[in-house]
């Protein structure tokens, strides 16, 4: 069997390079066409170059788009599926991609599996190739989103200013958009050459949450907070790998995570399109009942999330603050206690005093997770995989309770009266023309009398 022939008889490989993911444009009319019929265009396009420019056999999955599908085919389970084999995100950038609720979820998705694999140590390069389909001010790119780089050079100034829609449209413009075309599958297959990002598991589709917060809303916050002792702090019988340096350093799932916790829940808030502020429960100014935790001072009101070990309960000081914390709860502060399930110490007999007096301390908190949708959260999240799952789900249901009861701090209007309509404003009366000079006024016909006319 000769080279061609061995070639031609590899074993296709089905993950796709890349994913294009776009804001599907609904028609202006019952004559409009397809509205998307351009990005089809790109993507066949991107195809071609990307199959001439790599060894892919015959049968490979070049590209995928959701444009492919046809109805009836359990769409949102093949995207599931595609976001967690690709190599390679493309994000259509334009005004409509950040509004749209699809688009944030496939965001989220693919975001997701970047974080698991940067927390397990397969992968740090980010496999994310955004491209401009429309122009889009830097304004109006959320939170989750502004720390990906949008790189135009090479690219010409038509398609900073107009991107691919403002190329692919004009004829005029057709070797420019070519050329275009052929640098971004170039970005492509080198990406995905250097990424190796390993495949993930799909995600539930329809419970994935958007990256993209609702347009008109100002921006979201979100406080973390750990509470966990450090290596020299945990009794000496305690298993120290999970710890470090202090509560921030904790790690309860070593055996799956490079990285402590706090690092990827505030990344993981982070690509919700929230701001994330983190501390220590131990850090802050001390008091009566010892430091305050600084995420939830009176001053610093916005949600909030406990990440607690229940390690952290062998120390009587904090056992103690973390009573007085649970009775001044807010209902906007939630709380997530991972509970290594291959952690034998954690399911042994100590473990288990721990967690009832986790019990005992938090009662509030922990009532109200259950009561909620975030059982799972306060009842020991067993694997990393299941703490990326909750999360979400408790910045949500976090966020709701806090629309729902903080009060609205607005400031006081100044007075303005009511106008009466039944009484017309009047004229002010005239003034004085104090540049004005009137001639004397003749004398009246009492003129010099002192009596003034009186007999």
């Amino acid at each position: 069997m000769d080279i061609a022939e061995r070639v031609h008889d590899r074993v296709p490989d089905n993950r796709p390079h890349f994913f294009l993911s776009y804001a599907h444009t609904p028609p202006w009319g019952p004559d409009s066409g397809d509205p998307d019929h351009w990005v089809h265009v790109l993507f066949k396009d991107l195809c071609s170059h990307i199959m001439a420019l790599t060894d892919l056999p015959a049968g490979s999955a070049v590209g995928f788009v959701d444009r492919e599908m046809r109805s009836g085919e359990g769409w949102p389970e093949k995207l599931s599926e595609n976001l967690a084999t690709c190599r390679v995100f493309v994000p259509l950038f334009s005004p409509r991609y950040f509004s749209s609720e699809m688009c944030g979820r496939e965001w989220f998705a693919f975001t997701e599996r970047l974080l698991h694999a940067k927390t397990t140590g397969a992968g740090t390069v980010p496999a994310v190739v955004p491209v401009l389909w429309t122009r889009v001010e830097p304004a109006e790119l959320p939170d989750s989103v502004r720390h990906i780089h949008l790189d135009s050079s090479g690219f010409g100034s038509r398609y900073a200013a107009g991107g691919i829609y403002g190329l692919i449209k004009l004829n005029r413009f057709r070797d420019e958009y070519e050329e275009t075309v052929l640098g971004l599958a170039e970005r492509i297959v080198r990406v995905a050459r250097e990424s190796q990002l390993p495949p993930g598991r799909p995600r539930d589709y329809e419970t994935t949450p958007s990256a993209f917060k609702p347009r008109g809303t100002g921006p979201r916050h979100i406080h973390l907070t750990v509470a966990a002792p450090t290596r020299d702090t945990v009794p000496e019988y305690r298993d120290r790998l999970p710890y470090g340096d202090d509560a921030l350093s904790w790690n309860p799932y070593p055996s799956e995570s490079t990285r402590p916790l706090s690092a990827l829940a505030e990344d993981l808030i982070r690509s919700l399109d929230y701001r994330v502020t983190v501390s220590d429960f131990d850090d802050g100014d001390a008091g009566e009942n010892g430091p305050a935790p600084a995420a939830f001072e009176p001053e610093a009101e916005r949600p909030g999330i406990l990440l607690v070990d229940q390690w952290a309960l062998t120390d009587e000081e904090r056992r103690r603050r973390l009573k007085t914390f649970d009775a001044a709860a807010r209902p906007w502060v939630s709380a997530v206690v991972p509970r290594n399930r291959t952690d034998l110490q954690c399911r042994g007999e100590e473990g288990q005093r721990l967690a009832d007096e986790l019990e005992r301390s938090m009662p509030t908190i922990l009532e109200r997770a259950r009561r909620g949708d975030s059982r799972i959260a306060v009842n020991g999240v067993p694997t990393l995989n299941a703490f990326t799952n909750v999360l979400p789900a408790v910045v949500a249901h976090t966020t709701r309770q806090y629309l729902k009861h903080a009060e609205a701090r607005l400031p006081q209007a100044p007075h303005v009266p009511r106008l009466r309509l039944t009484d017309p404003p009047q004229p002010d009366p005239p003034q004085p023309d104090p540049t004005r000079t009137d001639p004397p006024r003749p004398p009246g016909p009492n003129a010099g009398d002192d009596t003034g006319g009186q007999a």
